[in-house]
Order: structure tokens, then sequence, then C-alpha cells
């Protein structure tokens, strides 16, 4: 949102406000000489008994999102959720106004999702409500209407690009996971690689950035197998932390059951870790349908194989890891500032 914010004059920023939880190590500020923030009740609609909460908390987002749609030049969502599920009935009102709509979900309307998600996405699809709008969704699909463009996400600066030198593959394999230690991103699916791997002999160490659920879970695991010197657990660590461990990785393990676009399937491309994935999204587009990384598919000792022919072929290994740094380089956060500059 700071990119977004370097060409307005002054931002306004209509969201719930947690006044107790403290920033994470990889929360940024909002970055701005004249914000202002709309403070409004946060809902959820999980059961019948947050329905009356529900539907005060709806209409004071929706009243205070008519009352400031009207006074703004441009109106940008942040979909999906409950706020953007809110956010595209009162953009419907403001056809005349320049707007855009970031979705960072999965795209893909044959994936299972929440009806909240699956009205978003009709919505925004939709050219008769949505006019004058540029949605923003990832990968290119053919159910897109013309006011949906095909985008990504960027982390990193072009002056951050320099030569990769990784530990030869050889002498052991290194893997990791990043993101949060949930049931949805299948860290468990991590450590079930490694731990077979080490069972078949091969020097592998694995690493788990993120915290979670999970976390403390696979700790206990990890010590009952022995495998504590094996496996680290870091939890959340800084972004500078996080490309030190991915230079030093050869597969980021991740196999996500719902994404956007991966941010950290696009990190560890960036910096020639190669992805072992599902393919979920767009990341079979990311991944050049397997050319830069393996789609992870329901025989899981393939995943196995993939990994053990790499290690018999580190000159495979370079070639596939090049590949996925050249195509992820191409997305730095010049780039991504151009486009977001070409639609405010």
């Amino acid at each position: 949102m700071n990119l977004w914010a370097k060409y307005v004059d002054e931002l306004w920023v209509l969201a719930p406000l947690n006044k107790h939880a403290q920033p994470d190590p990889i929360d940024l500020a909002y970055i701005h000489p004249k914000i202002k923030f709309i403070e409004v009740p946060s809902f959820q609609i999980t059961s019948l008994k947050h329905l009356p909460v529900a539907v005060w908390a709806s209409l004071v987002v929706i009243g205070k999102g008519l009352y400031f749609g009207a006074k703004a030049d441009h109106l940008h969502l942040r979909c999906p959720g409950n706020m953007g599920l809110l956010a595209c009935l009162v953009q419907a009102f403001f056809p005349w106004k320049k707007k855009t709509a970031k979705y960072a979900g999965n795209w893909d309307r044959s994936a299972r999702k929440p009806w909240s998600y699956r009205i978003q996405q009709w919505i925004l699809n939709n050219t008769f409500f949505t006019h004058r709008m540029k949605v923003l969704a990832y990968g290119s699909w053919s159910d897109q209407s013309k006011n949906v463009l095909p985008f990504f996400t960027a982390s990193y600066s072009h002056t951050q690009i320099s030569p990769v030198s990784k530990p030869e593959i050889v002498e052991g394999i290194n893997l990791i996971f990043v993101g949060s230690m949930t049931v949805n991103k299948s860290p468990e699916t991590s450590y079930w690689v490694a731990k077979e791997l080490i069972n078949k002999g091969f020097n592998c160490a694995l690493t788990f950035l993120g915290k979670g659920p999970e976390l403390e879970r696979l700790k206990m695991v990890a010590k009952s197998d022995n495998l504590e010197d094996k496996v680290k657990f870091l939890g959340n660590v800084s972004g500078d932390r996080v490309i030190e461990e991915l230079k030093k990785a050869h597969f980021l393990v991740f196999a996500s059951q719902s994404e956007g676009w991966p941010k950290a399937v696009a990190e560890a491309m960036f910096w020639g870790c190669i992805p072992v994935t599902t393919p979920v999204s767009c990341v079979p587009e990311m991944l050049g349908f397997g050319e830069r990384g393996y789609l992870i598919n329901e025989n899981r000792l393939q995943l196995i194989e993939y990994i053990s022919e790499m290690l018999n072929a580190p000159s495979k290994y370079s070639e596939v890891s090049e590949k996925a740094m050249a195509w992820s380089r191409k997305f730095t956060l010049e780039t991504f500032e151009e486009q977001i500059a070409c639609l405010i």
C-alpha cells in the first residue's frame, strides 16, 4: 500500500483497528505525510450468534464507506474478505469514479472458497457493477472479463539483484518452509519430506520460518523423532533474515492449500531456491508448469524422487534454479510501482 500511497496527495484508510495487538517483525507501517485512519468495527459471520453484531457493523461500514467514498477521488478495494465484500457493494454507488481492486486470493473460480469470496468475484468480474474499475487478479484465466487484469506482487528491488552462491547440493540438501504455521499451509508436509529424505540416508536439514498453531506441535514431533539437530524453528524473522535463509536453501517445500500470489514461492525463486509446491491459484503459471519447480501431486513419493534426482544431477538443479531466479527477478518493486502509477 505504501507504493500506491506515493501517487496520492492524501491517503484515507477505512478499516477495523486493533489497539492491543503488537506488530510482528513482518509488519510494516503506513508511510504517507497526510494519512487519515477511519476506524470501523470488525465482524465475522461464521454462525447465527454473530448475525446481530455483523448487521450493525455492516451498516456502519457501508455508511462510512458511502460518506468518504463520495469525497474521495479514487477508490481502492482490498479483496477478498468481510470488508472487501462491503467495499464491493459501496463502490457500485460510484460508477463515475476511477477505482481499482486488488484481489489477493485465488481467482480460479473452480476452486473451493467461501460463499462471500464467490460473491466478491462475481461483482468484480461484472463490468456493469464495476464501471471504471480495474481489478488486479493473480494469473491469467479464461473467464476473466475485460476489467480484470493479470497482476503480481513484488518483494524485492532491482538493486537487490545479485549472484547467489548456494552450498553444494551433493554435500547436503537444505529445505525451507516460509509462511504461517497453520494446517492450511501444511508445514507437516515439509517435515515429512525432510524426515523421509533423512530416513533414506540423505544429509538433509530443514528450516521453518513462521509462527502459528502448528509450530509447537511440530517442535514436539521433531523432538520425539530425534531430529532436533536437523530441523530448526526460527519463528517470524526480519526480511533480511528470510533472504539469508533462502540463499542457503535448495528447495522451498510449501504444500499450501490456498493461495493468491504466494510470496513465499516468488521470494524463494528470486534467490534461486527451487519451489516444491501445490498447483493452486496461479502457481502452475509461476513455475512454468514444471520448468521452474515441482508441482506436488497426490503421490508424495514422487516428490522425494524429484529431489533425489536433483541431488544426483547437480547441473540439472542449477538449470532449474537459474530459470526460477530469472523469472522471479522480472517482478521487482520498480516494475510493480510503474504498473501501479498507470492505474491511479
